[in-house]
């Protein structure tokens, strides 16, 4: 059972920190990501299963941006000026990146462990048209999970003593609270099998198909997917289930948002050289 007690102001929901944090995740994550999104949409083709989970990817990141401003508000005022439904769409667009962006970014593993591991027998699934089926897949996926969440949201709002959003007494919980720290997992664990199998194939000889450039960039990447999940993605996730957690999750909320602000450093590394001639020889490969 929970508590509630009506705050008279906004003075103990104030916390300019974290107005600073999350200013400063729009400050660097937007340009950086409409940039990003300008140059993957006209500099690459959409040909590319690569690109096409990055263009996906860059539009989370920024659907995640855009809902900054208000927790900006709240944290540098401590007041909530908005309705309920306004406070369930900005934290479901928090939560959708989350899980977008973890679908994506392991999409982006798999797309490259294939590339390198199995450069020949991978091209009829590295196609255009199964990464836009399994970004459409994704973002169905995700939209269906916030279903029960806004019921359960809308209902604690409605009993809730005063108009507040972001910092409750007893923050809802609902079933996506075990069933998100299970797919993180289990895509963590996905991205380091990918990780092993893509250096244990760069250590070795590798045939003329299937030969690198750059296998420093080729790990930076799959270095830097481990880093978004053990970094950005599980600790937020266990925090909303675990219960002795709940005093740091604002904290690791945080955390999580930076995420939007390294993700333009993997569309970097991923379309220096190497991936060019690759996809280069991939759709010479497919003209023969």
């Amino acid at each position: 059972m929970c508590n509630f007690t009506v705050r008279e102001n906004g003075t103990e929901m104030k916390n300019p920190a974290y107005a600073v944090v999350f200013g400063s995740v729009i400050a660097v994550g937007l340009p950086l990501n409409a940039l990003s999104l300008c140059i993957l949409l006209c500099c690459h083709s959409l040909n590319s299963p690569s690109t096409v989970y990055m263009v996906n990817l860059a539009v989370s990141d920024l659907l995640l941006v855009i809902s900054l401003p208000m927790r900006v508000y709240f944290y540098a005022t401590g007041t909530w000026p908005l309705d309920n439904i306004a406070c369930i769409c900005v934290t479901m667009l928090f939560r959708n990146n989350i899980r977008s962006s973890a679908f994506f970014i392991t999409f982006i593993c798999v797309d490259r462990l294939l590339a390198v591991v199995y450069p020949l027998r991978s091209r009829h699934l590295r196609t255009s048209s199964k990464a836009w089926k399994a970004a459409a897949f994704v973002w169905l996926l995700v939209l269906a999970m916030n279903i029960p969440e806004s019921v359960i949201f809308t209902r604690f709002l409605n009993t809730y003593p005063g108009p507040s959003c972001f910092e409750f007494q007893c923050p809802p919980r609902s079933a996506m609270a075990y069933i998100q720290p299970g797919l993180v997992f289990t895509m963590l664990a996905v991205n380091i099998v990918c990780t092993v199998m893509v250096s244990w194939t760069l250590n070795r000889r590798l045939n003329d198909s299937a030969r690198v450039d750059n296998k420093v960039n080729v790990m930076l990447i799959f270095v830097m997917n481990l880093i978004m999940f053990t970094v950005f993605f599980l600790p937020v996730s266990m925090g909303v289930l675990i219960e002795r957690w709940r005093p740091a999750l604002t904290p690791l909320i945080c955390l999580a948002s930076l995420n939007c602000c390294l993700d333009p450093l993997l569309y970097y590394f991923s379309f220096d050289g190497f991936w060019r001639r690759k996809e280069d020889v991939d759709s010479s490969l497919g003209r023969e």
